[in-house]
């Protein structure tokens, strides 16, 4: 069985899994309201404006990482279910908390090394309420990644 990394980085599948996951990322900012929500555009639309490209380049950056990091529940979601019988957005919501914090550090390690004060700087804005958001859109990303796998 091809792992996550195989499947969603695929010379011919992964450009349409990057849209995706940045047109994903778009409609959950896009969706947020109160405090936190203003503070995740303000963040966002920050990025946007000191590199255009920022969020693209990231989620290109990021994918072969992101696909390692949800390999293990991958396999659980296969060894329960198949694609056809199973919601794997479901199943990640289930673990919510874990998959969260596998996927904040990953981006936590790109802030870390990253050299761009701007960019770590809004990042950081929001990393303490990020768990919550990024719990939130974890139906939607295991239904977009069940989509190629």
């Amino acid at each position: 069985m091809a792992t996550l990394h195989e499947m969603l980085l695929a010379p011919n599948i992964r450009p349409t899994v990057v849209a995706d996951c940045e047109e994903l990322v778009t409609n959950e900012v896009a969706e947020m309201s109160g405090v936190t929500g203003a503070a995740v555009k303000l963040a966002y639309n920050t990025v946007r404006r000191v590199d255009s490209n920022h969020i693209h380049a990231m989620i290109e950056t990021i994918l072969p990482n992101t696909a390692d990091a949800l390999q293990p529940y991958w396999e659980g979601f296969t060894a329960e279910f198949t694609a056809s019988s199973g919601d794997f957005g479901a199943y990640l919501a289930a673990r919510d908390e874990e998959v969260a914090e596998a996927l904040l550090a990953i981006t936590d390690r790109r802030r870390d090394n990253s050299n761009r004060p701007t960019i770590v700087k809004a990042y950081n804005t929001i990393r303490g309420r990020a768990i919550k958001q990024v719990r939130a859109s974890l139906p939607a990303l295991g239904t977009l990644i069940q989509k190629y796998a």
